[in-house]
């Protein structure tokens, strides 16, 4: 069928736009000579993470326990989670995807995390790697002193069934730079550092076979990596949104909308969408290099973005648009951040030249566990 024949909202995929970034992606890894890890918490999808495969990645990166059994579920056999892990249930989960053959890792940043995972793994029977987390700059999660990463290392060592893989790190913090020439600075800094603690790990006899690093905007904008650094973890790059595409200068990028109808035109200047915070989320991205208007941009007039949200509408004041737009008509709205909006429906239509060719199961939605 026709993609304006779908009821709304519905999550559409440009599936040429989405090879594109894939490949694109691929390849800037290849050129710099490091293994593509793309994080599939973005898109959530096992049939797009094969894609991802097929063009070359060595594994995936996913941000929970349950998203990584659903993707071992569909055969995907590298998984790393990028999150720290704590709690024995979730220990006990990631022991039975190793003992099912599955090529599984975490991330840790504390002693303690480590001591629970070696009491899960020994009654398990099985050894799991995990990489240690180094913060770089935003101000989120990773070890920040250098003594608490010997502490965290020494740790590893006195626990024969946890092995130590390697270290990660995550630049955030670019997506608020101000200009390219900031984003530039961010990512060698990030890398620097990164780069820095596996120094650290290899004069202490703990060479690192993973120096993995990552964040979309640093990578779409082909900042130089730098040689140490074997591994990149991008998720957005695959779908893009708003965001990302002010960071890179183009919105041709973006591969991911959201089907919406016209449902009211109360004044001569408001018009109402159906997809409201249930379909689009309430995210803004307002400072740096990827600041966006509004929360929603219509795909077939960029310059109109969505004013505000509720529940499940979308308010937007705009004269032009309003008189241009019937009660009943369709638009794609293109999200600030795509990441949340993909964990708001089942499936997504795959569409080429204006055609549904696919759908795709979201399969990790709400594998919040």
């Amino acid at each position: 069928m026709r993609y304006l024949e779908l009821d709304t909202p519905s999550l559409l995929i440009d599936r040429e736009r989405l090879l594109k970034n894939l490949a694109d992606m691929q390849h800037y890894a290849d050129e710099n000579g490091v293994r593509l890890r793309p994080h599939t918490k973005t898109h959530k999808m096992p049939e797009v993470a094969k894609w991802q495969e097929e063009q070359g990645a060595c594994g995936i990166a996913v941000a929970k326990v349950g998203e990584a059994e659903v993707m071992a579920k569909a055969g995907l056999r590298d998984i790393f989670i990028a999150n720290e892990i704590v709690g024995a249930r979730k220990l006990e989960r990631i022991a039975a995807l190793a003992k099912n053959g599955i090529r599984i890792s975490f991330g840790v940043d504390s002693p303690c995390q480590v001591a629970q995972a070696e009491t899960a793994f020994a009654a398990a029977g099985t050894t799991v790697s995990v990489l240690v987390e180094i913060e770089v700059g935003e101000n989120r999660s990773g070890i920040i002193r250098e003594e608490d990463f010997f502490r965290l290392l020494e740790t590893v060592k006195g626990c024969p069934h946890v092995s130590f893989a390697g270290i990660f790190s995550h630049d955030g913090n670019s997506y608020h730079a101000a200009d390219l020439a900031e984003l530039h600075e961010i990512a060698e800094g990030a890398q620097r550092r990164t780069l820095h603690f596996a120094g650290l790990a290899k004069e202490r006899g703990m060479p690192c076979r993973v120096v993995s690093y990552g964040a979309t905007p640093t990578f779409m904008n082909h900042v130089k990596i730098l040689e140490g650094i074997t591994e990149l973890r991008p998720g957005t790059y695959a779908l893009m949104d708003a965001s990302q595409g002010h960071a890179i200068g183009t919105l041709d990028r973006c591969a991911a909308t959201v089907l919406a109808t016209v449902i009211s035109k109360p004044t001569d200047t408001r018009t109402i969408l159906d997809a409201g915070a249930k379909g689009l989320t309430m995210q803004e991205r307002t400072a740096g290099i990827c600041a966006t208007p509004g929360k929603g941009t219509i795909l077939e007039h960029p310059e109109t973005h969505i004013d505000s949200v509720f529940d499940e509408h979308a308010i937007l004041y705009d004269k032009e648009f309003h008189d241009r737009m019937g009660i009943g008509d369709k638009v794609r709205v293109i999200p600030v951040h795509i990441c949340p909006v993909c964990n708001l429906y089942d499936r997504a239509y795959l569409i080429s030249d204006g055609e549904v060719i696919q759908e795709l199961e979201i399969a990790c939605r709400g594998r919040l566990q």
